[in-house]
């Protein structure tokens, strides 16, 4: 039985917690991650946290890391699950018609999707949010509701086989309920059931 994949799909200013966590997160519970972008590249991360005396987010350098793949070379069929984080990211990738197309496949199929912050944003373009229940950051208010869903601030809304949260404060809540119905869909292999010793 081979490890079931996850699908990462983010980019440059993708917010580095947010990649990172579920990255780590998934391949700690056995799964096989891998992380697409626009291109095959190293990618630049940031970092979004909040100083005294601005009314937004800052944004400083984050972590790099490199993409597997690039969109156009996804087969999503090959993976149980997509991942979408959020920082700046989602803005632009959600104009690539192979981020479009990666979506509206793992919706399609009812395949889990776990997706927080700006990621409403490349979920709206692909037009899969129409009548579902999203949280998202709480600027995206207004996004949300443009593209005929239901804005809801909380840590971790379950929508059928998505997942979704405002921002990387509500990762524990968010993953736990995600990594909850990834392993009813795609369970991985464990050592004993293989009858590995």
């Amino acid at each position: 039985m081979s490890t079931p994949k996850v699908l990462i799909l983010t980019g440059d200013a993708g917010e580095s917690l947010e990649v990172m966590y579920p990255y780590q997160r998934l391949k700690e519970e056995g799964y096989d991650v891998q992380i697409a972008a626009l291109t095959k590249k190293k990618l630049h991360f940031v970092v979004h946290d909040f100083e005294p005396g601005y009314d937004t987010y800052t944004e400083k350098p984050g972590y790099s890391w490199d993409a597997d793949l690039a969109f156009k070379d996804v087969n999503p069929g090959d993976y149980a699950a997509v991942v979408i984080p959020g920082g700046r990211a989602p803005e632009y990738i959600r104009n690539d018609r192979d981020v479009q197309r990666i979506i509206r496949h793992f919706f399609d199929q009812e395949k889990p999707v776990a997706q927080l912050c700006h990621a409403p944003l490349a979920l709206a373009a692909a037009g899969v949010l129409k009548g579902r229940r999203t949280a998202a950051y709480p600027a995206l208010e207004p996004d949300v509701k443009a593209a005929g869903a239901t804005y809801v601030d909380a840590d971790a809304v379950v929508d059928g086989q998505m997942v979704s949260a405002r921002a990387w404060p509500d990762h524990p809540s968010w993953m736990r309920e995600f990594i909850r119905l990834l392993q009813k869909k795609a369970p991985v292999a464990t050592k004993e059931a293989a009858g590995v010793r």
